[in-house]
């Protein structure tokens, strides 16, 4: 389904929607799961980019109980806290491309008309890293992350579209989750079908079977 949607602000996912790092992510995780030395205490599995795609998207707790049900709260804290140090650093050294085709060339192409802007359920600091390893900081407005709030998607959409005085939004994800969020936050979701997860046809106003459909989608008024 695709529909031209008016617009005056596109608010962007990042996992499974500007990019897929899970096979990066996958490594530097099972790096610090060794490191922590949880493995043989607590029974700590190692990780792979298949489960991490069913994973990304959510906040980082809840990742957490559900990799880990029988890791203590406090040794899961410290345990995301390696495995977020060791992701940054793959994520910045790695020489891979790790975009969706046409993302980035899209994003600079619209933001000379409609203004971009990311929130995502990720740690703090995973967003600026995101912007500066694809190169588009000068083209994203704002944004905002459950690391940074401790606030969940939906509060978080809200929290952006008040602080930008946004009037009609759109949310560019790949999962119902993002889906669910919008619907709570009151915001119109796009989904993005090349990524990790599915959503539910009553659920988006139209969908994206690769990133450059935005420039078909996207009505500027």
């Amino acid at each position: 389904m695709e529909k031209t949607v008016k617009n005056d602000g596109v608010i962007l996912d990042i996992d499974g929607t500007i990019w897929n790092t899970t096979g990066v992510v996958a490594v530097a995780w099972n790096r610090a799961i060794d490191i922590s030395g949880f493995q043989k205490e607590f029974d700590v599995r190692k990780v792979n980019a298949q489960m991490l795609q069913g994973e990304f998207g959510k906040t980082m707790d809840r990742i957490a109980q559900d990799l880990w049900p029988d890791l203590p709260k406090e040794k899961a804290d410290v345990l995301l806290s390696h495995c977020c140090s060791e992701e940054h650093l793959a994520v910045k050294e790695t020489s891979l491309d790790l975009t969706y085709p046409g993302v980035i060339e899209t994003i600079r192409e619209l933001s000379s008309s409609t203004n971009f802007f990311i929130v995502s359920n990720c740690q703090d600091g995973y967003i600026e890293l995101t912007m500066e390893k694809c190169g588009i900081s000068d083209y994203i407005k704002d944004y905002e992350s459950f690391g940074r709030t401790g606030k969940g998607k939906a509060e978080n959409l809200q929290m952006i579209v008040q602080r930008n005085q946004i009037s009609s939004p759109i949310y560019v994800g790949d999962t119902q989750g993002d889906a669910d969020a919008c619907a709570q936050a009151g915001i119109p979701f796009v989904w993005a079908s090349y990524g990790f997860g599915k959503a539910n046809e009553d659920s988006y106003i139209a969908k994206l079977k690769r990133f450059s459909d935005l420039h078909e989608i996207v009505f500027i008024p």
